[in-house]
């Protein structure tokens, strides 16, 4: 219930932590997140498109500046083969708030609701893992839930409840425009990711190895050690770190934090378990990634000064998560697609 009644940026940004796992085979991703405010706060903007690929922003237009800007200095590459290319880009990006505006009136009048503040967002994307796509989507939302949904595999739009059963039929009435949208999710849209990651390549296709760090503490209360492995500085962002015992993955009394990103663009991550002080040596932390030769095996030490060093590690971690939260607050984003590519992308400003 908690979360259907989250913010839908909430939401977006949720499917990106989860579709973003911290475990397997690097992968690569792009996605685009469209978002309309009725009544935004004083100063921000009613529309934002932001484009990612990875967990890079990309490109970026709001309803302040009415620009499409380049956010990483390899978007540069694009304007300079098509010098139409921002203009153009900018242009389709107007034409997206016009819509998304008068959208989020047909939904006011469709749900019987007073004015205030409510949302209008588009979020879609894809990803591929070791040449092999996969976590293709198209998703509407409306005031914090999902809206309609398409389903490339049958060629529909999938709606929740009766007002968005009629943006359903109107837009399932339009049969070419669905295959286009499979057509994008399956193709295109990878074809889009692999051109953008040659042109990101020194940034985006980098390896840059972990750097591990153990603390630890005992607890007043039960004698109990608890300890951290803390994982900074590595990309791609996938990477295996859990605690062992014996040598066998031990998920008992442990807690993961959230994988983030760093400022400059890698990530960190860690893992904490409790332990009996007296079984201490059964344990080690494991870290594997693709910047390592070989996996990492720490062993556990006894807590020295552990009090300090271990708070001042969570301390750090949890400042940078608020930090990353503020930022998801103010992310209520999208994004379009490269001019020359774009009458090959289904339409993100269908009126419902």
């Amino acid at each position: 219930m908690a979360l259907r009644n989250a913010p839908f940026w909430l939401l977006v940004l949720l499917a990106v932590a989860l579709r973003d796992s911290c475990d397997g085979a690097s992968s690569h991703s792009m996605k685009y997140f469209f978002t309309s405010i009725s009544e935004p706060s004083q100063g921000q903007p009613h529309f934002v498109e932001m484009g990612f690929v990875d967990s890079q922003v990309f490109v970026h237009y709001d309803s302040h500046s009415r620009r499409m800007k380049p956010r990483v200095s390899w978007m540069e590459k694009v304007g300079k083969g098509d010098p139409q290319y921002w203009d153009s880009q900018t242009q389709s990006a107007r034409a997206s708030e016009e819509t998304f505006r008068g959208n989020l009136e047909i939904l006011r009048s469709r749900y019987n609701q007073s004015e205030g503040l409510h949302t209008w967002q588009l979020m879609y994307g894809c990803e591929f893992q070791r040449e092999r796509s996969k976590g293709r989507f198209w998703q509407y939302g409306y005031d914090g839930r999902t809206y309609i949904t398409f389903d490339k595999e049958i060629l529909t739009w999938v709606a929740p409840d009766p007002q968005a059963q009629i943006t359903q039929r109107k837009w399932d009435a339009i049969t070419a425009m669905n295959r286009r949208y499979k057509a994008y999710l399956e193709e295109e849209c990878i074809e889009w990711l692999e051109k953008y990651l040659s042109y990101g390549n020194e940034t985006l296709l980098r390896t840059e190895p972990p750097v591990v760090m153990m603390s630890s503490r005992t607890e007043v209360e039960d004698g109990m050690e608890t300890h951290v492995c803390r994982v900074h500085g590595f990309y791609p962002r996938e990477i295996d770190a859990s605690w062992t015992r014996d040598g066998e993955v031990w998920l008992q009394d442990t807690f993961h934090g959230f994988l983030t990103p760093n400022a400059d663009g890698t990530y960190h991550y860690w893992i904490s378990i409790r332990v009996d002080p007296k079984e201490r040596g059964r344990y080690r932390c494991r870290v594997e990634h693709d910047g390592l030769q070989d996996p990492l095996d720490l062993e556990l030490k006894e807590p020295t000064d552990s009090k300090s060093n271990l708070w001042l590690i969570i301390g750090f971690v949890v400042a940078a998560q608020v930090v990353v939260g503020v930022i998801a607050g103010i992310v209520v984003f999208i994004i379009n697609r490269p001019q020359e590519d774009y009458n090959a992308v289904p339409r993100r400003n269908q009126a419902i």
